[in-house]
């Protein structure tokens, strides 16, 4: 089999998981060269000596082995970086959001789709394995209809608040993974959103113009409803949570713990707190979405989270800002007319 030479933007610790992901697990594929702006080279190359290093995202990008892109760069680059991929004619996977803006993202999502690109958002959480045998289950039609689906998603502390003032906000950088994975397990468009949001983990946040706590519910277009919490601080570890109600039963997925020991003694019923860190939480899913990437490129399959995809969160994220913002539900069909 002819291996997949990919080139590897951003070597922060995203990028670094990508980057030994398909260095241990997939023979199919080869990382060529790295770009980096900030990563000292002498550095990365005491760790990957045999992988060409470059602070110029092009001359990575202009290899021409190179047949696919990983952008794992702070959002704000995200659009420079998928414009040099495309006119390069490089398939790629870039992380969430394509952009802050709702106009660029669509641009960008039609230039890759006009080129003959393929782009995959890197909404790690639907290959999440428990997600994933909850979406089979859901299909396999084993709850009936779905009614409501109930996402739990805290963080178990703040990000820095230059993050937060930099990111896009609480709808746009943490639950946007939320309403993709709502529309991945209804297989269904929303049609309207309201949303509240409150500060309450810390003052600095609305210093900065977000809030840290949110409630969202999500109308799809037979009115069935999702319904998510977010906050940016949960004291006992890092919260996912999913439930999906159906006519005829309910899939629960519960938190990932330290460990799935149950002590029992005088006192009480003890067990482990959850993970606290998402790269923990989440190892698997970053591991099995590249699985997916690597295999659409190397057997024309197609990808199982697509421009499209990115677009339709990043719309309810801003419909959900909006809501907040004017004390109201929302339709997407405002914030389409917008584009």
């Amino acid at each position: 089999m002819k291996k997949v030479n990919i080139a590897l933007i951003g070597v922060g610790r995203i990028g670094k998981i990508h980057l030994k992901n398909i260095i241990a697990h997939f023979p199919e594929a080869n990382v060529v060269g790295v770009a980096d702006t900030h990563y000292p080279e002498a550095e990365f190359k005491k760790e990957f000596k045999d992988i060409f290093f470059s602070s110029n995202p092009a001359a990575v990008v202009g290899l021409p082995e190179v047949e696919a892109v990983l952008i794992c760069t702070p959002t704000s680059s995200h659009a420079a970086m998928i414009e040099l991929a495309v006119q390069s004619g490089k398939h790629l996977f870039c992380e969430k959001p394509v952009d802050l803006s709702l106009e660029r993202t669509q641009s960008l999502v039609a230039m890759a789709e006009k080129a003959g690109v393929k782009l995959m958002l890197g909404f790690n959480r639907r290959f999440d394995p428990d997600f994933l045998q909850a979406r089979k289950s859901v299909q396999e039609n084993r709850i009936g209809k779905v009614q409501v689906v109930k996402i739990t998603s805290r963080d178990p502390g703040l990000p820095p608040l230059d993050y937060i003032q930099n990111s896009g906000g609480l709808f746009m950088d943490m639950a946007i993974h939320d309403f993709d994975m709502a529309r991945y397990i209804m297989g269904k468009e929303v049609k309207e959103v309201y949303a509240q949001g409150l500060v309450l983990v810390d003052k600095k946040v609305g210093e900065v113009g977000d809030i840290d706590t949110a409630l969202t519910t999500l109308v799809f277009e037979d009115g069935t409803y999702a319904v998510i919490d977010n906050s940016r601080k949960a004291s006992y570890g890092y919260d996912q949570r999913l439930e999906i109600f159906g006519d005829n039963g309910m899939i629960q997925v519960e938190n990932n713990q330290h460990n799935r020991n149950v002590i029992f003694d005088a006192n009480g019923i003890h067990q482990a707190l959850p993970l606290d860190f998402f790269m923990d939480r989440y190892a698997a899913s970053y591991l099995n979405e590249m699985k997916y990437f690597i295999n659409a490129l190397s057997s024309n399959a197609p990808l199982p989270v697509s421009g499209e995809d990115g677009l339709k969160a990043t719309i309810i994220a801003v419909a959900a800002k909006k809501s907040v913002q004017e004390g109201r539900a929302v339709r997407i069909s405002e914030v389409t007319a917008l584009l």
